[in-house]
C-alpha cells in the first residue's frame, strides 16, 4: 500500500493571501525570515487579514537561510508562552523548514532534535495547532510537502525532517509574492524546482499519481524559468505553480542522491567563508548523478521518457540520456550557475577557483560521502551507491569530470 498526501487546500493566483481572512482561531503566529516579506507589505497584509479574522497575532521573524537547530528551539518556546491555533509561515523554504520543525517541538515539548530526524516516525500533530505555509520563492515547493531541512551548524550536516505529519493544512501559492525574488534567487530555486520533478519522477517510489505532476512541472520549467529570471512577471507566476506541482510530485515519490549529496555539502565548507546554496548543488550535481543513474536501465527509460515528453530529440535511450543532460547544462549557463564545487565562486557565480580549496574538499570527502549514503533521500534513489561510487561521484561533481562508472 502506498500513500499520497497533499494540504486539504490550496489557494492560489495572485490576491490568494486574502484566504487567511476566513481562517477560524484565536490567535496565530507568523513566522517569517530576513525581512523581504515586511519590506513590501505581506506581512502588514497579512497581520490584517488574520485580525479581520478576529484573531491576535504574534511575529517570529529573522528565521535565517539554511534555519539552524537554535533558531527552531527558540521560535518553540516563544509558541509555548503564546499558545496559537493557527501557525503562518510565510516566506521561502527556510521559515516555513523552520516553522514546520517548530511546530512539532510546540506540540511535544519534549521531543529533541534527533527525535525529529526519525524518518516518518513522528507522532499525531494538530492537537494544538494547524499550520498554513505561504511561498514566496518559487523552488522548495515546501508549502505542500512533508519536508523539513535544519542545518546543525556545529556539525556542518543539513538534516531532512520527513514525516506526512508536517504536509502542512493549508497552502497559500500567490504569485504576486514571488515577484519579489531577485534574479538570483530566481536561478536557484527554478533550479531546485526542476530537480525536485526529475528525481520524483525516477525514484524507486514514483507512482501513477505523481508520474504525470513531475513531467508537467519539468514541461512548464522548460518553457518558462529563463525568461522569468530574465524579468517575466507572466513566467514568474507559471514557475510559482510549476514549482509547487513538482513539489506535490516529490513529497508523495520521494527524491534522489542529487539532494543527499546536496544535503551533505552545503554547510560542510563553512570554515571557508561561504556555503553552498542549496539550488545551486542541486543544479551542479544533478547532471552528474543522471549519468551515473542511467547505468541501471530502468532508470535510464525514465530519463528518456523525460526527454521525449520535452521533446529533446534522439533516437537511443542513450543519446536521450545525454541530451537531457546537455539540456540541463545549458539552463546552468543561461542562469549564471557554475557546473562543479571547484568554480562554484563565494557569490554562487562561475569563477576560475571557487572558495572550497581541493585539499579541504579531499579531506572531508569520505565523511561527506558516508553522510551522503546515510542521507534519508538516498533509499529511494535507483541507483544505491558504494562508499566507493559516492566519493568518485563526488569527486565528478568537484573536478566537473564524466562519470564512467
Amino acid at each position: 500500500m502506498a500513500r499520497f498526501t497533499l494540504p486539504r487546500d490550496l489557494y492560489h493566483g495572485k490576491g490568494a493571501l486574502e484566504a487567511l481572512k476566513t481562517f477560524k482561531g484565536k490567535k496565530a503566529v507568523i513566522c517569517v525570515g530576513g525581512g523581504s516579506m515586511k519590506r513590501f507589505g505581506f506581512l502588514d497584509k497579512a497581520i490584517a487579514y488574520l485580525n479581520e479574522a478576529g484573531m491576535e497575532v504574534q511575529v517570529i521573524d529573522g528565521i535565517e537561510p539554511d534555519p539552524s537547530v537554535e533558531t527552531v528551539m527558540k521560535g518553540a518556546d516563544a509558541m509555548l508562552a503564546f499558545e496559537p491555533d493557527w501557525i503562518i509561515a510565510m516566506g521561502g523554504g527556510s521559515p516555513i523548514d523552520a516553522a514546520k520543525a517548530m511546530w512539532i517541538k510546540y506540540e511535544y515539548p519534549e521531543v529533541t532534535f534527533e527525535d525529529m530526524c526519525k524518518v516518518f516516525g513522528l507522532p499525531t500533530l494538530r492537537r494544538k495547532a494547524h499550520f498554513c505555509a505561504i511561498s514566496s520563492t518559487s523552488g522548495t515547493a515546501t508549502e505542500v510537502t512533508a519536508f523539513s531541512i535544519i542545518t546543525d551548524y556545529a556539525k556542518g550536516i543539513k538534516y531532512p525532517i520527513a514525516d506526512f505529519e508536517i504536509t502542512p493544512d493549508v497552502a497559500i501559492v500567490d504569485p504576486d509574492l514571488a515577484e519579489t525574488m531577485p534574479q538570483k534567487l530566481v536561478a536557484h530555486t527554478g533550479m531546485d524546482a526542476i530537480t525536485h520533478a526529475v528525481e520524483a519522477y525516477v525514484s524507486t517510489a514514483n507512482c501513477d499519481y505523481t508520474d504525470p505532476l513531475a513531467l508537467h512541472a519539468i514541461k512548464m520549467i522548460k518553457r518558462d524559468l529563463v525568461e522569468s529570471y530574465n524579468g517575466d512577471m507572466s513566467k514568474r507566476a507559471s514557475m510559482h505553480n510549476a514549482q509547487c506541482l513538482a513539489g506535490m510530485a516529490f513529497t508523495n515519490a520521494l527524491l534522489g542522491i542529487v539532494h543527499s549529496m546536496a544535503h551533505k555539502t552545503g554547510a560542510a565548507f563553512e570554515k571557508y567563508g561561504a556555503h553552498i546554496i542549496h539550488g545551486a548543488a542541486n543544479a551542479m550535481y544533478l547532471p552528474k548523478v543522471i549519468a551515473f543513474n542511467a547505468k541501471d536501465e530502468t532508470a535510464a527509460k525514465r530519463y528518456a521518457d523525460i526527454a521525449d515528453f520535452i521533446n529533446l530529440g534522439g533516437e537511443t535511450v542513450e543519446e536521450k540520456v545525454q541530451l537531457l543532460i546537455a539540456f540541463l547544462r545549458k539552463l546552468n549557463d543561461d542562469l549564471r550557475i557554475p557546473h562543479c564545487i571547484k568554480n562554484y565562486g563565494a557569490d554562487s557565480y562561475p569563477c576560475e577557483q571557487g572558495f572550497v580549496p581541493e585539499e579541504a574538499f579531499l579531506a572531508q570527502l569520505p565523511e561527506i560521502a558516508k553522510n551522503a549514503i546515510g542521507d534519508a533521500c538516498t533509499g529511494s534513489n535507483p541507483r544505491q551507491p558504494s562508499q566507493e561510487e559516492m566519493e568518485k561521484l563526488l569527486k565528478c561533481c568537484y573536478y566537473d569530470t564524466e562519470v564512467d562508472f
